[in-house]
């Protein structure tokens, strides 16, 4: 290569490593392209950022949340209605008056007539207990920590992979500058596959990972909460990769030697946020099966789809995915409620699988080498951030206040009649809107006291404090987790939790929002509300000690 060309190529890698602190795929340079004069040449591909909230907020999406509200809150409308009539007409009655219009009011009816109007007002009020939800507990749960011996510094895993010769210099550069600023520490887990002299895992290895982290949380909870195995009614297992037969939920089954009758789940496939998908499962069980209890557990076996290859867009799962397991026990029992941990509120579901660039933006396949991996579209930000604007604003009108519901929707309806439906951000009137016409963003801190989002990337978690306006603070637990254990898939918001438990600052009625978002393009909200105060310190079943 002539110094000229060298020069251009020197300056195109210094502007690379500049943008990848700040973007979260890494498909920035293409090459391949060679010029007439048979020199390489490269073109620098700068990805959108996560889209700004306040442009934006679909009309549609804020109706549903309302939607919500009013069919569980019609009764808390009309309550007060009822109680202010009655308390004005009896209010005027002394209680002789009171008693002796009750008497004369009775003496009109037979027996038969009173009995018959007792027995349809029993009927009605226990129509209306057994129809309405049941409460869903969580007990307890826990975080697997595995073993000190299968601790990795981002300076091992490189020389590792160095060692492996499945990949050339530009791949390990690559994934090393990846590493550096990805906020991950030296302290996450790998299996002994990925850092063995193979660098790749077979299904053998694949089950005994699995084994080890799904067994190790399990143990923790069941020590937990004095629950028996066989007491368990349904049983929920996520993990999106690896997905053998039998079934992830059979070797708990056969493990624990549970139950014959056990309703047990396998979901397959569905990313990061099917931590909270297994639960929405779970909380649906509980509602159709009373008195029982329910067993959630989420992982991912990251050894089993280690990508050897060379793609870089594919070698980002590389470089944030660790080991990890959470597992939940859930009640709908009501004598519960005295010894769980947590009432369950909300969940708020947002696919948009619908959308072809949305689909195809985390997509397992087979690069030209015929290597199996996840390949990352450039365009996940922009596609992970319209999905998360739809959630959070289908679940604002559940959980927000009063006051910033009502400065939301005015402004919302203001901008959309003064400025004939502005509110899309889209349409051909939006551009002749002035400047100063931004839509008020409710303040989310409102509505809850701790924060748990998913731990994907340091440059996910640093869009998402700047467009939600949330303090280090509420990011504290996210990003303390991905530093400590990485990106652990569908379990980092359990990590998240116990670590706010560990720092003893979840206290009696505080509200938690689990915000998790992955593969489909799918994200998810969990809503919980604490029933009492974290006081203990952290015990050997915190991952967190």
């Amino acid at each position: 290569m002539n110094p000229p060309n060298q020069k251009k190529e020197e300056r195109t890698i210094m502007a690379r490593n500049q943008e990848e602190h700040h973007l979260l795929s890494t498909e920035i340079v293409n090459r391949g392209m060679e010029s007439s004069s048979g020199s390489m040449t490269f073109s620098v591909r700068v990805r959108r950022r996560l889209p700004d909230f306040v442009q934006s907020v679909n009309l549609k999406y804020v109706k549903l949340g309302y939607h919500y509200l009013i069919n569980h809150g019609i009764y808390l409308a009309t309550l007060p209605v009822l109680v202010l009539v009655f308390s004005a007409e009896v209010g005027s009655l002394s209680r002789e008056e009171l008693w002796r219009k009750l008497w004369d009011s009775t003496a009109r009816y037979d027996l038969a007539t009173v009995l018959a109007f007792f027995g349809v007002f029993v009927f009605t009020l226990s129509v209306y207990f057994m129809s309405r939800p049941r409460s869903i507990y969580l007990l307890n749960f826990a975080c697997y920590r595995p073993h000190d011996n299968l601790k990795v510094s981002k300076e091992e895993i490189i020389e590792q992979a160095r060692k492996s010769g499945k990949f050339d210099e530009a791949s390990l550069q690559f994934q090393k500058r990846i590493l550096e600023s990805s906020g991950i520490g030296d302290e996450t887990y790998l299996p002994k596959a990925i850092m063995s002299g193979e660098n790749c895992s077979t299904m053998k290895e694949g089950r005994a990972e699995a084994s080890m982290v799904m067994f190790g949380a399990l143990d923790e909870l069941f020590e937990k909460t004095h629950v028996r195995p066989k007491d368990v009614g349904v049983l929920v297992v996520n993990c999106s990769i690896f997905n053998p037969t039998p079934s992830l939920s059979a070797m708990i089954i056969n493990h624990y030697k549970m139950r014959g009758n056990i309703l047990s789940f396998n979901l397959g496939g569905m990313g990061c946020s099917a931590g909270i998908i297994a639960l929405d499962l779970a909380r649906d069980m509980l509602q159709a099966n009373p008195n029982n209890y329910a067993v959630v557990v989420s992982t991912e076996m990251v050894g089993y789809n280690w990508y050897p290859g060379k793609e870089r867009s594919m070698l980002i799962p590389n470089c944030f995915f660790r080991m990890g397991c959470s597992a939940l026990l859930l009640s709908n029992r009501r004598p519960d409620y005295r010894r769980a941990k947590y009432r369950l509120e909300h969940i708020v579901r947002t696919h948009k699988g619908a959308d072809d660039r949305s689909f195809r933006c985390i997509y397992q396949e087979e690069d030209e080498q015929r290597f199996k991996g996840i390949r990352v579209s450039k365009d996940l930000m922009e596609i992970g951030g319209d999905a998360l604007k739809t959630n959070i604003t289908t679940l604002g009108p559940l959980v927000l206040p009063f006051s910033e519901q009502l400065l939301f929707f005015a402004t919302l309806v203001w901008r959309h009649f003064l400025f004939g439906g502005g509110s899309g951000g889209s349409g051909s009137s939006a551009g002749s809107q002035p400047s100063n016409s931004k839509p008020y963003i409710p303040d989310y801190k409102l509505a809850f006291e701790h924060f748990c989002v998913h731990a994907a990337s340091k440059q996910v978690l640093d869009e998402l404090q700047r467009n939600l306006e949330l303090s280090d603070k509420n990011m504290e637990a996210s990003r303390t987790t991905l530093h400590r254990f990485g990106n652990t898939s569908s379990s980092s918001i359990w990590y998240e939790l116990a670590y706010l438990e560990a720092k003893q600052r979840v206290k009696r009625g505080d509200r938690i929002w689990q915000l998790s978002f992955g593969s489909g393009f799918k994200c998810n909200s969990a809503v919980w509300r604490s029933l009492r105060s974290i006081t203990k310190p952290p015990t050997n079943n915190n991952p967190w000690l």
